[in-house]
């Protein structure tokens, strides 16, 4: 279902409701422009995709009605000034969003906490952001990347590599994540050879290659964006001949990368993602390939969770009040309580509107750790055939 169905349909659905009362605004506030413009289309329509199976089962009485905003994903100043509008002028109840870890910090810091309106992020990885003083009004979905940073040395020591280069964008999510993953790297015994900045938004990458090829590392590790220095820099590595093997964390998962290298990168990567396995991401794969979505694509899954967990913890508190939406959250996220998949959101709904416990699993196997921190697990990638092809998770 394109961006066009979906939003048809959740029109249509609002105005089978309308009438018990007015809509209550919820904000999407992702990346439509910028380094991972091409990724969140697909994250936005998931998330869509959530709201209207909320607005269809008619439990909250009020439907929820979707507002876009454009984080950037790097415009700190842009992104506030979106969600400014969307918490004054739009009026909304809680936002789904940033996705990007550094947008994502200056909304909470400057806007929503102050505001005293929930965030939850399908995508902000930064370690960071298990530390800011967000009055619990923060969560995420996604892993911190000091999980994430365990999972790739764990992967990279199972297959006998070492010596690594490390390439970031140079901002909050990349300095983090690179942090991440050389020390879990040197924990496990692996050498680290340089840890290399790079700016988005350049032409040419051939310098900032030659650097880390001088390091004497065997492969590269790009933790980058998929539509913008990490691509210039893999395809600088490939041209040049400086490196044949990369390894990709999430913020690299895409096929518009794959289809603007080309097969020069097929047998070369190795990719890891939040992901899981399991009853609740079999139903959402069917749900969302049924809709004319990829369940498979970065991030859509934990949008749509995203989207479910607002919408579940806003039956329990009774409304679109914020503190209550807050208070709420980590309630019908965790056990104890009756499981809830993805494709469930009517029965949660319900249950949870009820005062019965629901543990909110969805899509992604949602468990909370505490405002700000979930546990999550990853899915293990290569690149084959033009194509990514899972092959474990962890």
């Amino acid at each position: 279902m394109n961006r066009l169905l979906l939003a048809t349909a959740a029109s249509v659905l609002i105005a089978g409701t309308a009438s018990a009362q007015d809509p209550v605004n919820v904000g999407i506030i992702l990346g439509f422009t910028g380094p991972l413009e091409s990724i969140t289309p697909g994250m936005a329509e998931s998330a869509e995709f959530a709201f209207a199976e909320v607005n269809e089962s008619g439990v909250l009485g009020a439907p929820l009605n979707p507002v876009r905003a454009d984080s950037t994903c790097v415009d700190a100043a842009a992104a506030t000034a979106a969600a400014e509008r969307l918490i004054t002028a739009e009026n909304v109840a809680a936002i789904l969003g940033a996705d990007c870890s550094g947008v994502t910090i200056a909304i909470a810091n400057s806007v929503a906490v102050p505001n005293g309106v929930v965030m939850v992020s399908p995508s902000a990885t930064s370690p960071a952001l298990s530390t800011i003083d967000d009055n619990g009004f923060f969560f995420r979905v996604a892993p911190s990347d000091a999980r994430q940073g365990e999972v790739i040395a764990d992967v990279l020591k199972d297959r006998g590599l070492d010596n690594f280069a490390i390439t970031y964008t140079n901002n909050d999510y990349g300095k983090g994540l690179a942090d991440a993953i050389a020390a879990a790297i040197a924990a496990a015994g692996g050498t680290v050879a340089i840890v290399a900045a790079h700016e988005d938004g350049k032409g040419d990458y051939s310098a900032e290659v030659a650097a880390l090829q001088a390091s004497g590392a065997e492969h590269l590790i790009v933790a980058g964006y998929v539509d913008q220095g990490g691509v210039g820099i893999t395809q600088a590595a490939l041209d040049t001949g400086a490196f044949e093997s990369f390894i990709f964390p999430d913020g690299m998962y895409g096929q518009s990368l794959i289809d603007s290298i080309g097969e020069d990168i097929n047998g070369k990567v190795i990719g890891t993602l939040p992901g899981v396995e399991g009853e609740g991401a079999d139903t959402f794969a069917a749900l969302a390939s049924g809709a004319g979505m990829d369940p498979t694509g970065t991030y859509v899954p934990e949008s749509y969770d995203a989207a479910a967990l607002i919408a579940l913890s806003m039956a329990a508190a009774g409304g679109p009040d914020r503190t209550g939406i807050r208070d709420k959250l980590l309630d019908v996220a965790n056990a104890p309580g009756e499981p809830i998949l993805a494709g469930e959101l009517a029965k949660g709904l319900e249950l949870a509107a009820a005062g019965t416990d629901i543990d909110y699993q969805g899509a992604t196997g949602v468990e909370l750790i505490g405002p700000g921190e979930a546990k999550g697990s990853y899915r293990v990638y290569e690149i084959q055939d033009n194509a990514p092809v899972t092959i474990e998770y962890r």
